[in-house]
């Protein structure tokens, strides 16, 4: 039996170990890791991916000409740990042959759906506000008009985007509480109209519903798709969540309509400039903001990891990838 070629993995940043097991089990694979819980930065990642055969990155790693050149021709597949994958050059991938794999699975659609109900939990019976209102002491007894928020019952969810995690966030949110839908996507859902959800154009939608959250993926198309224009057709008692991409929002013309009280409140786990934040948005108490955590579950990061690593299997077995890219 011929002797398996041995495959260089480097793996850009610590990640839960699931995948690494997995990993270590397959014959063949040699693979090192940045381990470190931080980013690499860029010029050990030029110099760690130097004749690696396979590079397992995160959504943080530039993957762009630089980095594949840098590693050399014999760099044949990325795997991205996550579903997204706007952080790799996928035209520079394909001139050079090189297979590129995300990792998306059931488990980030429900924690990502979760976190999205979370935040607008969080906001319409202000937590956050009233936590730090009684961790400083200022609580002194109850009253009836002390720190009233708003009911979710007889609100109307405006979903733009209606993938799997846009259905998931509406599916709990009718079932659980019986709240109207509305949606906007390029086609019209058959699930949701099932479910009496109401197709509207975005305009129509951001003036009629109360709560409007996002769930599209960044593209040229989508990229500012809510801005000042579309923040002034809001009702001034609307919610704007955010928990798909952070480019999708003008982030500086949000704090101004926060600041202005043109909406009433925000939740958002992703930003424009990724890792800052407009510093306007981080002094403003209408606002719960989240470190793109909404799919940071003990079950959804194992869940990636085992995508990310089966992608991998699957590629140096030169079976059919589970989740090819490009």
């Amino acid at each position: 039996m011929a002797k398996k070629e041995v495959k260089k993995i480097f793996i850009t940043r610590m990640i839960p170990d699931e995948g690494i097991k997995m990993l270590k089990k397959e014959r063949g694979l040699k693979i090192e890791i940045y381990e470190r819980d931080k980013k690499i930065p860029r010029r050990e990642l030029l110099k760690r991916v130097k004749g690696v055969d396979i590079i397992l990155s995160i959504l943080t790693e530039k993957m762009d000409a630089e980095v594949m050149d840098a590693a050399g021709p014999q760099l044949k597949m990325i795997a991205n740990y996550a579903v997204g994958f706007n952080n790799i050059d996928l035209e520079a991938a394909k001139e050079r042959g090189i297979t590129v794999s995300n990792a998306p699975g059931p488990e980030i659609v429900e924690s990502v759906a979760e976190h999205t109900i979370a935040l607008i939990m969080a906001l319409l019976h202000r937590v956050v506000e009233t936590d730090e209102y009684a961790r400083k002491g200022k609580y002194k007894g109850w009253g009836p008009m002390l720190w009233m928020g708003t009911d979710l019952i007889g609100k109307k969810l405006g979903l733009i985007g209606t993938g799997k995690i846009g259905m998931g966030v509406a599916r709990r949110l009718h079932d659980g509480f019986g709240i109207e839908i509305l949606y906007h996507d390029l086609h019209k859902n058959k699930a949701l109209d099932k479910m009496g959800a109401k197709y509207r154009t975005k305009s129509q939608l951001l003036k009629e519903a109360d709560i409007v959250s996002l769930h599209v993926p960044l593209l040229d198309s989508t990229r500012h798709l809510i801005d000042a224009s579309a923040l002034k057709k809001m009702k001034k008692t609307a919610y704007l969540i955010n928990t798909s991409r952070g480019p999708i929002v003008h982030e500086a013309a949000l704090a101004r309509a926060l600041r202005s009280k043109q909406i009433a409140g925000a939740g958002i786990d992703v930003y424009e400039h990724e890792p800052k934040i407009t510093k306007s948005l981080t002094k403003l108490p209408n606002v719960i903001l989240t470190p793109h955590t909404a799919s940071a579950t003990i079950e959804t990061r194992q869940a990636i990891s085992r995508v990310a690593a089966a992608n991998i299997i699957a590629f140096v077995n030169k079976k059919k990838l589970p989740n090819k890219v490009s």
